[in-house]
């Protein structure tokens, strides 16, 4: 396992690491974690949202090969994996391996004929924290595949995130948007990214340096690739289904506004109801939010944020006891503008954001009513915005 320290050290090591595997000098890829500030899964129903990159990085040490085959080493894991690009399995085996062989796969399918390729993989974005370490892998993985490949096809940024949200949905399995890696390709240093899930057209919003974002890591692991996370989709796209009976212009709950929630009487079942009722209520929010930002109000962005996490919690029912208990401890501590769950749901993060003469008191205050209440340490993280994939060497 490679050591934490500065970037450099962090690529110094992981070359040497390379070198004493494959007997080769790497190129070295990096892309982000990311933490959602408000917006949660309003992306694969074509809405809207505002993450931010953050300084949790997955890392990819890559090399061509003269013949056709994928060597694949991970740090974490310390595991090797081999495949032959010239028949790449059709589908996941449920192994940290099947994001790596999934971007393979959709760059072939893509026409970039891919050289075989050594790689080296090293994490340290927290797992199943709801933090997005999946896409951070699938943004490096692509990335440090184009470079070594020499082909400009999928060097695009919007390609690439395009590219690696298939790979998840088509080979992982699962039924994710395209936020988590758009931010990855996209992330800007000091800024949060408003993002049209539709269009792709995004605008960075400056990240205010009065507050802080405060990632709490409730220690209870999530995996979007369970039944939940696909079952949610499908309960959106039985609404669009339902609703479009009457309202034709309605192509994804974007199109939806709540007015067409009561208008549609008992048309929609109680449960379909309720999850049309977050998403639609959750783009108002976000498209508020980012004014809110804008304009530099604090406090109407957190209690925007608070309201994310009720609904959330009730209508679609993707929190856990976990996440509320933190997020009630947030709400009684000083100096905390808003806070909410982050990332898929049914564990991972809180967000949350406090303002900055608050931090430390806010941390140990979070840590000791955490701790008393579940007998678990959490893991806390004062977070930075960071830039998105980035060619270290």
């Amino acid at each position: 396992m490679l050591a934490v320290g500065s970037t450099n050290d962090i690529a110094r090591g992981l070359a040497e690491r390379f070198a004493s595997n494959f007997e080769a000098s790497p190129r070295i890829c990096r892309a982000p974690g990311r933490v959602n500030l408000i917006g949660e899964h309003t992306d694969y129903n074509e809405g809207f949202v505002m993450p931010a990159a953050v300084e949790f990085y997955t890392w990819v040490a890559a090399s061509a090969r003269p013949d056709r085959r994928l060597v694949v080493r991970s740090e974490n894991f310390a595991e090797q994996v081999e495949a032959s690009l010239d028949d790449l399995q059709p589908s996941a085996c449920h192994h940290w391996s099947d994001y790596v062989l999934g971007v393979a796969r959709m760059l072939e399918q893509s026409s970039s004929r891919l050289p075989g390729a050594n790689l080296l993989i090293y994490g340290d974005v927290p797992q199943g924290a709801g933090l997005s370490s999946s896409a951070s892998l699938e943004v490096a993985v692509a990335s440090a595949l184009v470079e070594i490949s020499g082909h400009t096809a999928n060097s695009n940024s919007k390609d690439l995130a395009l590219l690696c949200q298939r790979a998840e949905n088509e080979f992982v399995g699962a039924r994710c948007g395209i936020m988590d890696q758009f931010i990855a390709a996209h992330g800007q240093r000091s800024h949060a990214l408003l993002l049209d899930c539709r269009s792709l057209e995004s605008r960075s919003l400056p990240l205010p340096n009065q507050a802080r974002l405060v990632v709490c890591n409730t220690m209870v692991r999530h995996s979007v690739a369970a039944g939940e996370y696909n079952t949610r989709r499908a309960e959106c796209e039985e609404g669009v289904r339902l609703l479009a009976k009457t309202r034709p212009n309605i192509r994804a709950l974007r199109d939806a506004v709540l007015s067409d929630l009561t208008d549609s009487g008992t048309a929609l079942p109680p449960v379909i109801m309720k999850r049309c009722r977050h998403v639609i209520s959750e783009n108002e929010r976000v498209t508020k939010a980012a004014g809110a930002l804008q304009a530099g109000d604090l406090s109407e962005f957190g209690r925007l944020m608070n309201q994310s996490h009720a609904s959330l919690r009730d209508d679609y029912e993707v929190s856990c006891r976990e996440l509320d208990l933190m997020v009630a401890l947030a709400s009684r501590a000083d100096g905390v503008c808003g806070a909410r769950m982050t990332g898929g749901g049914f564990g991972g993060c809180t967000v949350n954001l406090v303002r900055s003469d608050s931090v430390e008191a806010f941390r140990e205050t979070i840590a000791r009513g955490y701790r008393e209440a579940t007998g678990t340490v959490p893991d806390i993280y004062v977070c930075s915005a960071a830039d998105g994939v980035t060619l270290i060497q």
